[in-house]
C-alpha cells in the first residue's frame, strides 16, 4: 500500500520548526541539522589576547592577510551572545589574571575552545574545567585543532634566498632565558660543555639578543641546541623552527621522541640527543660533522624543494579555526584538558 503526502507551505514550515526545536534540543545549530551547507559567516571571540599582548582586528584580517573569508575576529565581549566560539588562553587561567564567564548563560549554538601551546606538565591543575569546554586546540594532533609552531612546506615554485650558511664562528650555541637545574636540557648542556665549548646567549646568561639579531647570530653556528623545556610528545617549538631552520644551522634537539621529529620535519635535517649512547659519543660526532665539509652541507639539501612556515601571530591560528569549523564536532563536551 502506497501512501501518498502532499506538503502544502504550512506543513513545510512546520516540519522545519520541529526541526530546528530539535536540533536546538541536541544543542547542534539548526543550520547544521538542516544540511544547508558550510557555514558562510563565522564569529569566533577571543575573551582576553594570550599574555595580555593585543593585536589589531581593524579590517577583514582573516580575508586580508591569510584569504579566508567568512571568517571574524573580535576581542569585544559585546558580541559574547552572536560568537559561534569564544576563546580561552590557559595561562592567564593558570596564574590568575583571567577567570571563565561561569554566569553567563551560553547561547545554544555556542562553543568554547581550550587554548594552550604548552606542554601538559605546564598547564597547571585542568581538573577544574572537566564539563566546560567543547573544544581544544594546541600543538597536540589529538586536539580538536591543531596549531603548530612551523611546518615544512613545498616551495610550490616559489622562490628562497637560502644559502648554505658559511663564515661559521662557533661549533655550537645555545640561546636560553628560562634556565632551570632540575631541567634535562641543562643537564645535557653542562655534561656536553665539559667537552666542546658551547656559546651561551640569552637572559640566563646576561647576553639578551634581539630579534633582529636573533638569526644572524645564530647563523654563525655550526650547531643550536634545540632544546625543549619539557619533553613531552609532539612538544616541538620555535626552537626547530625558527631558531635553528630558520637562522640556517643544524639543530640538536632534545624533546620528544625520534619519530615525532621526523613526523614533521625533513629527513637528515636534525641531530636527535637520543641517537648517542652518551654525551661525549654526541660532542665527537658534532666535531667530525663540522669538519667534514661535504657531510655538514648535506643536513641542508631539504631546502631544495622546501621551505619553513613559522606560525607566530595569534590571529592566524584563530583565523585558521574558521578553515576546520564545518568539521568540528558539536556535541563534544571535555571532560580532561591537554594531551
Amino acid at each position: 500500500m502506497t501512501l501518498n503526502l502532499r506538503l502544502n507551505k504550512k506543513h513545510l514550515f512546520l516540519i522545519i520548526v520541529l526541526s530546528c526545536i530539535f536540533a536546538c534540543l541536541q544543542k547542534m545549530p539548526c543550520f547544521q541539522f538542516m544540511g544547508s551547507g558550510k557555514k558562510t559567516n563565522i564569529t569566533i571571540l577571543l575573551w582576553y589576547w594570550p599574555f595580555h599582548i593585543p593585536y589589531s582586528l581593524e579590517d577583514d584580517i582573516c580575508l586580508k592577510h591569510y584569504s579566508i573569508s567568512g571568517c571574524h575576529l573580535v576581542d569585544n565581549r559585546r558580541h559574547y551572545l552572536t560568537a559561534d566560539i569564544v576563546v580561552f588562553h590557559q595561562h592567564e587561567l593558570k596564574i590568575g589574571s583571567q577567570t571563565l564567564p561561569l554566569h553567563l548563560p551560553r547561547p545554544v549554538h555556542q562553543r568554547w575552545l581550550w587554548l594552550s601551546l604548552e606542554a601538559p606538565q605546564n598547564n597547571g591543575n585542568l581538573n577544574q574545567y572537566a564539563g566546560i569546554f567543547n573544544l581544544t586546540m594546541s600543538y597536540h594532533p589529538g586536539a580538536d585543532i591543531t596549531v603548530p609552531y612551523g611546518k615544512i612546506k613545498e616551495k610550490d615554485g616559489e622562490t628562497d634566498d637560502f644559502v648554505t650558511p658559511k663564515n661559521k664562528t662557533h661549533l655550537v650555541c645555545w640561546v636560553i632565558s628560562n634556565y632551570k637545574t632540575y631541567h634535562k636540557r641543562t643537564r645535557v648542556y653542562q655534561e656536553l660543555s665539559k667537552f666542546i665549548p658551547v656559546q651561551m646567549y640569552g637572559r640566563a646568561v646576561r647576553k639578551p639578543v634581539n630579534q633582529g639579531a636573533l638569526l644572524p647570530t645564530i647563523s654563525r653556528c655550526y650547531f643550536y641546541l634545540a632544546f625543549e623545556n619539557t619533553e613531552s610528545p609532539y612538544y616541538i617549538t620555535e626552537k626547530l623552527w625558527r631558531n635553528a631552520f630558520m637562522a640556517g644551522t643544524v639543530p640538536v634537539v632534545l624533546g620528544p621522541p625520534r619519530s615525532h621529529y621526523e613526523a614533521v620535519a625533513p629527513p637528515n635535517s636534525f641531530i636527535h640527543v637520543n641517537d648517542f649512547d652518551s654525551i661525549g659519543t654526541l660532542a665527537r660526532f658534532l666535531k667530525e660533522l663540522a669538519g667534514d665539509a661535504k657531510n655538514y652541507k648535506s643536513y641542508f639539501s631539504w631546502h631544495e624543494n622546501y621551505t619553513v612556515k613559522l606560525y607566530a601571530d595569534w590571529r592566524e591560528r584563530l583565523c585558521n579555526i574558521c578553515q576546520v569549523y564545518d568539521k568540528l564536532p558539536y556535541h563534544k563536551i571535555h571532560q580532561t584538558l591537554g594531551a
